[in-house]
């Protein structure tokens, strides 16, 4: 196959880019034939993060799961070795919007893909089935539920399957927050391919739902152990402005907030369907453009919703948790929680929608006493054993502890998934402390209570031992006969909780989730315990709080003369124009990055325009000419 020589390919036919059209040597090693599509099919000329060593595995037929960061490019990971592999590769993908913005993004890079997806006919879905069987599509995207019907594995397997990759990967797992009965199917795919190689991909997953994930998806050796490589890159983003407010009043809270950023997109999340209406109409009705995205809407609306938001700047999106898993608009500049969300992952997850491009973004939320109420409702009420709803309880007990952090909000958040970093200056605790009070005395009893106790059971148990109870649970471990029994009488049960949720938060303690959240010490607890480190706690941590001053939104490209930015706005108007003709949202052309170098580089040949960042082989066709003459009619 070849490229198209005619720049206005319609968007429906795209032809896969050839290998031998992009000078790859197949004895050359699979990361060096990586960097080769990266450039002449992205446009891109290294990797970013740990996408390397994920791509070097599946190209060695090893299975992967990839955690990263949301905007890190994980689909880059599957998407080109399934572009070196040839055959089929199916792409497992949750929602019907992800589906085809990725399709719609794949087909202007020049790369064959399609979905069979239920927006679309039984005519749509039989001709595109018809494009995989006859070897014409190189990624099919489809849904878990319609993957694994024995039809559809019967024709299947039946096709050179060469790799299967799994997006959102945590809702297979059970020990993460977000499972999905639909995914549970999956299991069995390494059965039915046994020589393809599983490509898993989340941005939030903890070291449970990690390891259970690989235990699902890829098989064991003889030992027992998941054959597959684990790749976690840092979920730091730090461009992200983090903040936490108490709820006083709301609306004010709210109103203040997006007023201060009324040119900017968000995301407002709200707990129900009735509050999503509520609070889009309140935004309405004070001139800010707003739409509301709940299950309860017809899909039609929420599709028209999406695509104003989407295609659109300055729209704000006032949601449930239905929406925004694989959103992938790159200037969402801040997302606002109106009350608690469900856990630290899902939390993680829903900030991550925020500052994909990279520059200064916002996430704020406002909780209060009744958040942590319906949130303890939700979790008891929602059915799963005892052990499951004992680990989402200790799950929430973490977000709680972020939400109460004495010190930098960050350390808190990246703590939860393993990874430590200096305090990060961009958090409203890192930029406006908090009046702290020294605990170190009361973190010294609960260590102490911690070792006697074998670091085995959770918060409760340390508390009630420290404030001298005796009930069957201490007498029946012999709690009530320790040196330290009763040695915390004199600080209340609310404050024993403060201070331990803000001791997870601070790194002293650890949370493990698999074993009832019993509280396990750190190195950071032993420093403690040798007068290395003290301890100070926030006593009123349901106080007043200020929500932030908005952040303008300055690019993280280096600042263009007057002139050049002239040109960068005319391609801006470029770029919209053929949005519009496509149907695609704007960033699908080409990012602001890519625009910024060619104000830059100013090229006027078609070679010239392959030099540009972002710029591969089929948008080089599809595109240059009209980005050509906007800069030649500028050049004069």
């Amino acid at each position: 196959m070849a490229f198209s020589a005619d720049p206005a390919t319609a968007l429906d036919n795209p032809i896969l880019c050839p290998l031998d059209e992009l000078d790859i040597d197949p004895s050359a090693p699979p990361l060096e034939q990586a960097l080769t599509v990266l450039k002449g099919v992205y446009g891109y000329d290294s990797f970013r993060g740990r996408q390397a060593e994920a791509i070097t595995a599946l190209l060695e037929g090893k299975n992967a799961l990839a955690v990263m960061p949301t905007g890190m490019g994980k689909s880059v990971c599957f998407q080109i070795p399934a572009m070196i592999f040839g055959g089929l590769t199916l792409v497992v993908s949750p929602l019907v919007a992800l589906m085809e913005d990725q399709v719609m993004a794949l087909k202007l890079a020049g790369i064959a893909a399609d979905s069979i997806n239920s927006s679309r006919s039984r005519e749509e879905n039989v001709a595109t089935w018809r494009k995989v069987a006859s070897g014409e599509l190189t990624l099919l995207y489809i849904a878990p539920e319609r993957l694994m019907t024995e039809r559809m594995l019967a024709a299947l397997a039946k096709l050179p399957v060469k790799l299967i990759a799994i997006d959102e990967a945590h809702c297979i797992s059970r020990w993460g927050p977000s499972f999905r009965p639909d995914y549970e199917g999956l299991t069995r795919l390494s059965d039915f391919f046994p020589n393809a190689p599983i490509a898993a991909l989340t941005a939030t997953a903890d070291e449970a739902t990690r390891e259970d994930i690989a235990d699902k998806l890829f098989a064991c050796n003889d030992k027992g152990e998941s054959q597959g490589e684990v790749i976690v890159s840092g979920f730091d983003r730090p461009n992200i402005r983090l903040g936490v407010a108490q709820r006083k009043d709301w609306k004010k809270q709210l109103l203040d907030f997006t007023e201060a950023r009324r040119d900017q997109s968000g995301i407002v999340y709200c707990l129900s369907r009735r509050k999503t209406e509520e609070v889009t109409e309140f935004l309405k009705d004070n001139g800010i453009r707003a739409f509301a995205y709940h299950a309860g809407l017809d899909k039609t609306v929420r599709a028209a919703a999406q695509a104003r938001f989407m295609r659109e700047a300055g729209v704000v999106m006032v949601a449930t948790i239905a929406f925004g898993m694989g959103i992938d608009k790159p200037d969402v500049r801040y997302v606002f929680h109106t009350n608690l969300p469900a856990n630290m992952e899902a939390y993680a997850q829903e900030i991550g929608r925020a500052g994909r491009d990279g520059a200064p973004s916002e996430a704020m939320m406002l909780y209060g006493l009744d958040d942590i109420r319906m949130r303890r409702s939700f979790i008891d009420n929602e059915g799963g054993d005892l052990d499951h709803q004992a680990r989402e309880h200790k799950r929430l007990d973490a977000l709680l502890a972020y939400c109460e952090a004495p010190q930098c909000r960050r350390q808190a958040l990246l703590s939860y998934f393993g990874e430590e970093i200096n305090a990060c200056k961009n958090c409203d605790i890192c930029l406006d402390p908090p009046r702290l009070t020294d605990g170190t005395v009361q973190a010294h009893k609960l260590i102490e209570v911690i070792k006697a106790t074998g670091q085995s059971f959770g918060a409760v148990q340390m508390i009630d031992i420290l404030r001298g109870l005796s009930h069957e649970k201490i007498k029946r471990f012999g709690h009530e006969k320790l040196d330290c029994h009763g040695s915390g009488k004199a600080t209340s049960k609310e404050d024993w909780r403060a201070i331990i949720r803000q001791m997870v938060a601070t790194g002293f303690f650890k949370l493990d989730i698999q074993n009832h959240g019993a509280l396990k010490l750190t190195e950071k607890a032993a420093e403690l315990t040798t007068g290395a480190l003290r301890f100070a706690y926030r006593p009123d941590v349901m106080g007043p709080a200020e929500l932030s001053r908005p952040r303008k939104a300055k690019s993280n490209l280096p600042e263009l003369d007057a002139g050049d930015q002239d040109l960068f706005e005319a391609l801006r108007q470029c770029r919209t124009e053929l949005a519009r003709e496509h149907k695609v949202p704007a960033y699908v052309i080409f990012s602001d990055k890519t625009l910024h170098d060619m104000a830059l580089q100013k090229p006027t040949t078609r070679p010239d325009f392959l030099l540009i960042h972002g710029v591969g082989s089929s948008k080089q066709r599809k595109f240059a000419d009209a980005f050509i003459d906007v800069i030649e009619g500028w050049l004069g």
